[in-house]
């Protein structure tokens, strides 16, 4: 099914719900770090979709919804359940363990720029014109502000780690373009159906690297993935799907620049970090970013 109608006027409301969802999905790469210790990258990855299609699959029964089992309906999950999930989770996890969260953020930033692209060519609706260009930049140099030049230098660091990383961005960008394009069903069943998908996605790679029942991981590790499951995966894919055709992909897309500015801010709120010239410019970088791509849409 196809589904290109034009996004309608963002409200407030919209705003605050991309705050939220850029909140949520902030959070995930400190409890990544933290999870990752003593979890490996495919387990963590399975532990958190898992998590997360039980607590959906909840919801969809407490609603009285089931979910279609179609092929048409089954390939779509899969299709978003790989390239929004399992791949770019299982890249992320294992990237952050080889290079710095700096670089990290600085690589995951082309996904807006990517999205951007593909959507011009795609989505009949979503053009990409200078204004865009020049708010999507911005929002790219609040990023370059907050990370500073030294994440820059990490370049030499593994580079196989950074190929993962690019591959995470453009996995996320594929998946926001073809979403926009393709939401066949209500949001809590393409979230429930996705997820479920990406869960088994994993599954056997998980149980062949890493052979989980061998683990023995900490409390804090398993608390990490907990949360990981019930709010970056299932209340953030709930978000997104929520907001892919209210907003347009270009616009959802710009989520990511708000995902390392979270990240500090939760250095400065828990860890005692120092509140910055950099972050505080960043953020009005950012937001000054957002704002001109959805003015420009």
């Amino acid at each position: 099914m196809n589904n290109t109608s034009m996004p309608g006027k963002v409200e407030w409301s919209d705003y605050y719900l991309i705050l939220l969802t850029g909140l949520l999905w902030g959070s995930a790469f400190l409890l990544i770090k933290i999870a990752i210790v003593t979890i490996p990258p495919y387990t963590l990855t399975m532990g958190r979709m898992g998590i997360a299609t039980l607590a959906l699959f909840v919801v969809l029964i407490l609603r009285g919804q089931w979910l279609p089992l179609d092929r048409k309906s089954l390939a779509l999950f899969a299709f978003i359940g790989l390239f929004g999930s399992a791949l770019p989770f299982t890249l992320i996890n294992w990237g952050e363990i080889h290079i710095p969260s700096g670089l990290a953020a600085v690589l995951m930033g082309i996904m807006p720029i990517t999205t951007a692209l593909l959507a011009h060519f795609f989505i009949p609706d979503e053009p990409f014109g200078w204004r865009k260009a020049m708010g999507i930049f911005v929002g790219f140099g609040g990023l370059l502000v907050l990370v500073g030049v030294d994440a820059i230098s990490g370049f030499d660091s593994s580079v196989t780690a950074q190929i993962a990383m690019l591959c995470a961005a453009g996995a996320y960008a594929i998946t926001t373009t073809f979403t926009r394009l393709r939401v066949a069903h209500p949001g809590l069943i393409m979230a429930t159906g996705s997820s479920m998908m990406g869960f088994l996605w994993v599954l056997p790679l998980a149980l062949v690297y890493d052979r989980p029942w061998s683990l023995t991981p900490d409390l804090i590790g398993v608390s990490a993935t907990v949360l990981l499951g019930l709010l970056p995966s299932a209340v953030g894919i709930l978000l997104f799907f929520h907001l892919i055709n209210r907003v347009g992909a270009t616009i959802f897309a710009q989520v990511n620049y708000l995902i390392p500015l979270v990240g500090a801010f939760l250095g400065v709120v828990f860890l005692g970090e120092a509140l910055n010239w950099q972050l505080i410019s960043a953020l009005v970088l950012v937001l000054t970013g957002i704002s001109i791509v959805t003015l420009a849409r």
